[in-house]
């Protein structure tokens, strides 16, 4: 483990605190010009969120209406009557149903239960999830941005997790806590995000951010100021 990853895993609550829980429970409010964008405005406006934090399983309570719920796993995603358990719609290997898709191809309910389960896995799985097997890191140079110095990680993904793209980048502030992630969205024609983490919280002895903004990145390697891709914010934050 480099030096680096060590001092993420601490400032963020370490590594043998984070392994004593398997879920995490929360309220999220999303926007953005993604989900208008693709057809699907409104959806994550205001949902409970379930996430397992060791195996790639994540449910949307309240998805597409009051006595519903989705299911994502990286094979199969569906969406449930969540009182009787009834599956309404589903589809098997989600991930093809993305193939041939440009930037303004328009999503189904469907397509956005897997993209925004499984970011929200990874995002609320960071950094503990880069010292699984088959991860590799290596530090990049440092950059400077917001009046700080930002170490950056560059993460190579095993191919057995579901995510933005093999490749992403994670910097990190003097005092070890997530600052930004880079990666490209592969199921969306190769969109890049710079998704920015803020308004740390402290959840048994971890700390969680509970606001993440994601911005284009511009030619130069540098977010553009507009437009505001997605928000993410989050309360009533607990683990298990």
């Amino acid at each position: 483990m480099n030096d680096l990853l060590k001092l993420a895993l601490d400032a963020h609550g370490g590594l043998e605190r984070w392994e004593k829980f398997s879920k995490l429970t929360a309220r999220v409010n999303a926007g953005g010009v993604l989900w208008p964008l693709k057809g699907v405005p409104g959806l994550l406006d205001d949902y409970d969120l379930e996430v397992n934090t060791r195996d790639q399983f994540v449910s949307f309570n309240r998805f597409a209406g009051a006595d519903q719920r989705s299911v994502y796993t990286p094979d199969r995603v569906s969406i449930e009557n969540a009182s009787t358990g009834e599956t309404l719609q589903s589809r098997d290997n989600p991930r093809q149903a993305f193939h041939g898709h440009v930037l303004e191809t328009q999503w189904d309910q469907l397509h956005l239960v897997y993209f925004a389960s499984y970011a929200m896995w990874l995002y609320l799985n960071q950094p503990f999830l880069y010292t699984r097997p088959g991860f590799a890191t290596e530090e990049l140079p440092p950059v400077q941005e917001n009046g700080e110095t930002w170490r950056r990680l560059k993460v190579t993904f095993p191919e057995s997790i579901a995510t933005h793209s093999r490749e992403q980048i994670t910097y990190f502030g003097e005092d070890g806590l997530l600052r930004r992630h880079d990666y490209t969205v592969e199921v969306s024609a190769g969109a890049t995000g710079a998704n920015y983490a803020s308004g740390y919280q402290e959840v048994n002895g971890i700390l969680v951010p509970t606001k993440r903004r994601v911005y284009p990145i511009g030619p130069d390697g540098q977010k553009a100021a507009e437009p505001l891709l997605v928000s993410i914010d989050m309360s009533r934050i607990h683990l298990r």
